[in-house]
């Protein structure tokens, strides 16, 4: 991570819930050389300088968010050393989104303490049912090594501060399940990020202005009911005009190598491990 005075944002994987390559798939994006063409199932995390001064030594000087629990979230963790999370948020709770919130048991065993998750009531209430053994352990027959979360639910269009700064829940449409995205600005600086949405209902559109990054689903060129096609991704971010925007939760339709080449310009894929740093002064990725 790059770190410093600056709002920072780590792609930890970019795929879609198959990841890529997929089980059992020898198409040409799935036996690629390039590294860029494996993609994890997608979740970011999210780092800026503490409003407040570490507490303990093991404490990092950067606040950090990670949004989204991957399957993947393991291997990810350890290729970006990420050692201590602040913060949970959550947009959805759809497996590849959310199956990897047992791994953080690690992050509470490293930090000593429970971790606050934000997420909409629906989806913290599918997570009560999905992870049962988590949110009623007194029904576990052994004592167990589980993840310690503190639920603090969230409503779109209703700011919450997050160690100095501002992170609004903002309403996307996955198909017909209302899910959040969000936007995060800090000194200045705003990015959203809006995965596994195939629409942006026009109230959300407002909150979406003067971006300086603006992650977007753009799935794949053919259509699909629950994510954004390619042009339906890059129309959104004419209309939504941040000043750079990355494209993520790619499938296995075409190379990361294709899709540099055809985007217009402002728009980019993204890969895992990509790195986006907004100073006071830059904006470099």
């Amino acid at each position: 991570m790059i770190g410093g005075m600056s709002l920072e944002l780590t792609f930890l994987g970019t795929g879609t819930s198959a990841g890529i390559p997929m089980i059992g798939c020898d198409c040409p994006i799935c036996t690629s050389a390039d590294p860029r063409d494996r993609r994890d199932r997608s979740s970011v995390v999210v780092t800026y300088p503490r409003s407040q001064p570490p507490t303990c030594d093991a404490m990092p000087d950067r606040y950090t968010v990670l949004v989204d629990a991957s399957p993947d979230i393991r291997v990810q963790a350890i290729r970006h050393d990420l050692k201590w999370l602040d913060a949970l948020v959550l947009t959805h709770a759809h497996a590849d989104h959310v199956m990897g919130i047992d791994d953080l048991r690690r992050f509470n065993a490293v930090m000593d303490r429970p971790l606050d998750l934000y997420a909409e009531p629906s989806v913290i209430r599918s997570l009560e049912q999905m992870f049962a053994y988590i949110f009623q352990p007194h029904r576990n027959v052994n004592q167990s090594f589980i993840a310690q979360l503190l639920p603090m639910p969230i409503e779109p269009g209703k700011p919450i501060e997050l160690g100095g700064a501002t992170w609004l829940p903002i309403r996307l449409m996955h198909g017909r399940l209302p899910i959040v995205g969000f936007r995060v600005d800090w000194a200045g600086r705003s990015l959203a990020y809006c995965t596994d949405c195939s629409s942006i209902p026009p109230q959300t559109l407002a909150q979406l202005e003067g971006l300086d990054v603006l992650v977007l689903d753009g799935l794949r060129e053919r259509h699909h009911p629950t994510h954004m096609t390619l042009d339906r991704a890059c129309a959104f971010a004419e209309q939504i005009a941040a000043a750079q925007t990355y494209l993520t939760h790619f499938a296995h339709d075409h190379s990361h190598a294709e899709l540099e080449q055809r985007l217009p310009d402002g728009v980019a894929p993204s890969y895992d491990g990509l790195v986006v740093s907004l100073s006071h002064n830059a904006c470099r990725g």
